[in-house]
């Protein structure tokens, strides 16, 4: 009977900035179990989404990537001039990565969280935000649930919502839905909140 083979480890991929100021700088993305860098195609729909909105001007908002990974929608955030980007991600390996990115091209607006995203949330009472990204590991589909009962107690009236999810998703119905849209195995979604409906 023959050996089984060694597992290889899969090569460190690479994923690019796609606008602002670090345009086409590229972005390591370790090794993880389901780290899953948002596409490029996906991160272009969803910025061109914000620009038509924000008439393309990001140096006011105040950015909350709450399952950073790779930081790829933070650091676009950042790129693109956001004013203040707050990452929370919990895997200390993935947090390295995101400091050394950060501290290499010089990004002082961008803060890095090291906490669970929910305890994370707990903490966060006088904190809102113009934009917050959510992109969690698709294998825990109550994170994407309980992450959305904690949302108002951070969004603003006018906060804009990004979710990526691998099955359909609605949020509570103080957020309004803007945008939607499928690639392969993401469907992703741009809401508005509304502190001024009645739930």
């Amino acid at each position: 009977m023959s050996k089984s083979q060694p597992r290889t480890r899969a090569k460190p991929q690479q994923i690019r900035i796609i606008g602002g100021s670090l345009k086409r700088s590229t972005i390591p993305v370790i090794d993880l179990t389901n780290l899953r860098p948002t596409p490029d195609r996906v991160r272009e729909t969803l910025f061109n989404w914000l620009n038509h909105f924000w008439d393309s001007d990001f140096s006011d908002k105040s950015v909350l990537d709450l399952f950073a990974g790779s930081g790829a929608l933070g650091f676009e955030a950042a790129s693109r001039g956001a004013q203040h980007v707050l990452m929370v991600e919990k895997h200390p390996k993935a947090v390295a990565a995101l400091r050394q990115f950060r501290d290499k091209h010089k990004l002082a607006q961008v803060r890095i969280n090291d906490h669970d995203a929910k305890l994370a949330l707990k903490r966060m009472d006088n904190s809102r935000f113009d934009l917050i990204l959510i992109d969690p590991p698709f294998a825990d589909e109550d994170l994407l649930k309980d992450t959305s009962v904690a949302l108002p107690s951070i969004c603003k009236n006018g906060t804009l919502v990004y979710v990526e999810s691998a099955t359909p998703f609605e949020l509570p119905e103080q957020f309004e839905l803007l945008r939607q849209d499928k690639a392969g195995a993401s469907h992703f979604y741009l809401y508005y909140y509304n502190s001024e409906s009645k739930v």
